[in-house]
């Protein structure tokens, strides 16, 4: 992955703020990786902690996933993200 863009030297920009929300929603990794896969995307604990440290970029339709699961926007998943360019 030599030849792979980074964000902030990480593979994703929103995994932190996929770990806080997670957080927030009282949730654990593996009862994420259940509710994820009621909408068909199959990610498991380990996928996840990958996706949170920025080592696994996030395809757009685990965003989608992730903004109906938190009952937020995508733009809000992205906020951070958005804010950082905008500086």
């Amino acid at each position: 992955m030599n030849n792979t863009i980074k964000y902030n030297n990480k593979l994703n920009a929103i995994g932190e703020t996929i770990k806080e929300y997670r957080i927030k929603n009282n949730m654990t990794q593996k009862s994420l990786s259940e509710k994820l896969q009621l909408y068909g995307i199959d990610l498991n604990k380990n996928s996840l902690q990958k996706i949170e440290r920025g080592d696994r970029i996030i395809k757009e339709y685990e965003l989608a996933v992730f903004s109906i699961i938190f009952n937020v926007t995508t733009d809000e998943l992205l906020k951070q993200c958005i804010e950082s360019f905008k500086k």
